[in-house]
């Protein structure tokens, strides 16, 4: 009997331990490196976040067009931003137009 409960604490444990792993956001970094976003990371869902690092010596911004975001990003620094809803989101620096980007947000 006691074997049972242990074996059954241990299967509980488990599958506790199990779907808290694969329920957590994930933080995603796209970099900005010579006036270019690198590409997203595939596998983002809603509840990500989405962190830019800007290593360029000027400032950009992660401007979606949908208006879901509009975050600048100094400098040697790093801004997140919680992805909110599904779906394809294109973004732009309103500093310099010609950087796009393109997330895909999953469910």
């Amino acid at each position: 009997m006691r074997n049972r409960i242990i074996l059954a604490a241990v299967l509980v444990a488990g599958t506790l331990a199990s779907v808290s792993a694969t329920a957590q956001p994930k933080v995603h970094q796209i970099t900005i490196d010579r006036v270019t976003f690198a590409d997203a990371p595939t596998g983002i869902k809603v509840g990500d976040t989405i962190e830019w690092f800007n290593k360029d010596i000027v400032d950009h911004t992660a401007t979606a067009k949908n208006k879901a975001w509009d975050v600048t990003i100094p400098t040697q620094k790093k801004v997140r931003v919680v992805l909110k809803t599904a779906g394809i989101v294109d973004y732009y620096c309103r500093f310099h137009p010609n950087m796009t980007g393109q997330i895909v947000i999953k469910k």
